[in-house]
């Protein structure tokens, strides 16, 4: 099976244009292909994952990834998926988030000579002039045209920004601006960026003529991978500062029953038949397979030995294995100030929340183990006996964190 076959196999093709030619240069790797980035925070998140993932597919068949930062438009914010605007960063809080993506993408993606680069838009867009821009390229564009499109209609009712709506102008002219100095052929995206994309195959076509050879093409249900990176209690990072390799790994072993296969299907790079020996396989046998999903991509994003050791903790947690395994959190001694610390002050000390009353609300609605036993009273205290072999804490179904002091 080809490259683009494998693509459609897994499930991640949704939309394209000129499919022949698309199939053709990517099964033949001649496909110099970007995908945008835009630097809303400092760490790229699990709804980023197909798009890491399917950098790193197309490179492995002999295509050429471009990984666009968008720190000029991150200057302006992408208005698709949004009820309301987003905060306007710095320039220098643009810039850090740009490093850390860099690094991170480094795990995915082969950069060097005749590879993988990465390039900024900001080098390109912040240095324009606004009437070169807009007698350039804004005369290529119909306004009643844009508002059709989904990524504003959306927000017609709350309130589009003259700001936000440039956002469309900028996305086309970077895939013009890469396709003129890279021969840049093909932008991937989303689901929800297929008005963008279109925009900027169309500004190639009338600035260039339309033998001009651009295509685009977007990944299945990408707008619901980037509801992945979100859960109750936040953002799924691949930072491991703020999601440690535990966490993410039960995160993904957590997913529903009827996500665990589309997603081993989509996001690890296991061969398609073993994938599809999976699909009888239904009770207990899911858990097997929620086990393989959270090793591959622990794996993939934190290394072997960081997966091996989330998978011998979270089979420690149901009954299997060394608890010692557990990762840990160093308890202060400062918690026995005043006598043996409650659970509320251990579920603060383990930085599981970030104050005695949260750490109530979650004990008072159900929420919190210790040592495999649910906690109701919050005046439930703990002894220095228990806390030097390490007290398993759990609060909701995905967060555990082991104390002990030490």
């Amino acid at each position: 099976m080809k490259i683009y076959e494998e693509l459609v196999a897994r499930g991640l093709i949704a939309q394209v244009t000129d499919e022949s030619e698309i199939r053709d240069l990517i099964n033949e790797g001649k496909a110099i292909f970007y995908i945008g980035f835009d630097p809303t925070a400092d760490s790229l998140h699990v709804g980023h994952f197909m798009a890491l993932c399917l950098m790193k597919r197309l490179q492995m068949a002999g295509n050429r990834p471009i990984v666009l930062i968008g720190g000029g438009t991150g200057y302006i914010g992408d208005p698709s998926g949004r009820s309301d605007m987003r905060s306007m960063m710095t320039p220098e809080t643009i810039q850090h988030n740009c490093d850390c993506f860099r690094k991170q993408m480094s795990r995915f993606i082969e950069f060097g000579e005749g590879k993988a680069m990465m390039v900024n838009n900001a080098d390109w867009l912040l240095p324009l002039n606004y009437i070169d821009l807009l007698r350039e390229v804004g005369a290529c564009f119909s306004v009643n045209r844009m508002l059709t499109a989904e990524c504003y209609r959306q927000r017609m009712e709350k309130g589009l920004s003259f700001l936000e709506f440039n956002y469309m102008i900028m996305q086309s002219y970077d895939f013009y601006h890469l396709y003129k100095t890279y021969g840049c052929n093909m932008q991937f995206g989303g689901d929800d960026q297929w008005s963008n994309m279109l925009g900027g195959t169309e500004l190639i076509r009338r600035k260039l003529g339309k033998d001009a050879y651009a295509m685009t093409i977007t990944l299945l249900l990408n707008s619901e991978g980037k509801k992945m990176g979100k859960t109750a209690s936040g953002a799924v990072w691949l930072d491991p500062n703020k999601t440690s390799p535990f966490e993410f790994y039960q995160y993904w072993r957590n997913v529903g029953d009827a996500d665990v296969l589309k997603c081993i299907r989509m996001l690890t790079f296991l061969p398609l038949e073993e994938i599809d020996k999976m699909d009888t396989w239904e009770g207990s046998r899911l858990n097997e397979a929620k086990d393989i999903l959270a090793y591959e991509l622990t794996k993939l994003v934190h290394g072997e030995a960081e997966a091996e050791a989330a998978r011998a903790a979270s089979r420690a947690l149901f009954g299997s294995g060394d608890s010692g395994e557990m990762p840990s959190v160093p308890a202060e001694e400062s918690l026995f100030a005043n006598g043996d610390p409650d659970i509320l002050a251990l579920l603060c000390a383990a930085g599981m929340t970030a104050s005695r009353s949260e750490a109530r609300r979650a004990v008072e609605q159900g929420g919190v183990m210790a040592n495999g036993e649910k906690v109701t009273d919050i005046k439930k205290t703990f002894t220095r006996e228990e806390l030097t072999a390490g007290v398993l804490l759990r609060k909701g179904k995905k967060t555990y964190k082991k104390l002990i002091l030490g």
